[in-house]
């Protein structure tokens, strides 16, 4: 294909794109009103389906299906990232050497360590409850685990974070998403549709239908892609070096 074929072809798109756009933005509802279609119907179908966060019952329900895209972008992200900062033949890892830290960040960062997990969590458990989620809550389990490095070394960052467990992690949390999602074909509704499971009682952990189930996958996926994504990084930063020793 000549390079006059491929501009006319991304200038044809992005008029198509551009002519979409400003139909669809023609028919939106009035900004700054106090009444919202929209919104009054996602509030209205989350607390029919007793998930109190509303946009937890957005995201893992009325449109849960937008959301395994997401999981499937993040997932795709670790895996080339894994891919390309993979070793080559001509580096060779290094043990990184133990680090003198100052005692007040010792202390803090072994300190606000746990709390900090438990609060990704609490995150995860209580999306359908409250502000947080699956995506929110494993960006802080996450990166908490990273306050071993900055408190202590590499070295016992290491040993809490087997990298192999966590991508199999990943892995399993992409597939139990995709599984939830079978089983609402199988059992007669439509993929990811809220109908395996009792909605509960409102404002309870068991409340939501599939919806904590959906939030829990997201949640380890998530916990598990950030833990993959920063070590690759800092492998490449600590760890490798090459032939010259650079």
């Amino acid at each position: 294909m000549s390079r006059r074929m491929r501009l006319w072809l991304v200038a044809v798109g992005g008029a198509g794109l551009a002519a979409l756009l400003v139909a669809a933005s023609l028919r939106l509802p009035g900004f700054g009103g106090a009444h919202h279609p929209y919104g009054e119907r996602a509030v209205h179908e989350s607390l029919a389906r007793r998930t109190a966060n509303t946009i937890s019952s957005v995201n893992f329900d009325q449109r849960a299906f937008d959301t395994l895209g997401e999981m499937t972008i993040l997932f795709a992200s670790v895996l080339g990232t894994v891919v390309l900062l993979r070793r080559t033949r001509d580096e060779r890892r290094d043990r990184p050497a133990p680090e003198d830290v100052a005692v007040p960040v010792r202390r803090y960062a072994l300190v606000v360590l746990p709390v900090a997990v438990l609060t990704g969590l609490y995150v995860i458990a209580h999306g359908q409850l409250s502000p947080g989620g699956g995506f929110q809550g494993g960006v802080v389990a996450a990166t908490a685990l990273h306050l071993l490095y900055l408190g202590a070394d590499y070295r016992a960052l290491e040993r809490i974070r087997p990298v192999g467990l966590y991508e199999v992690g990943d892995a399993l949390a992409s597939c139990a998403y995709l599984v939830l999602g079978l089983a609402g074909l199988l059992g007669g509704t439509a993929f990811l549709a809220n109908t395996l499971l009792p909605y509960g009682t409102f404002n309870t952990l068991s409340s939501g239908g599939i919806v904590p189930l959906l939030n829990a996958a997201i949640g380890m996926e998530v916990t598990c892609a950030v833990v993959v994504l920063l070590a690759g990084f800092l492998d490449q930063a600590v760890e490798i070096e090459g032939e010259n020793g650079k």
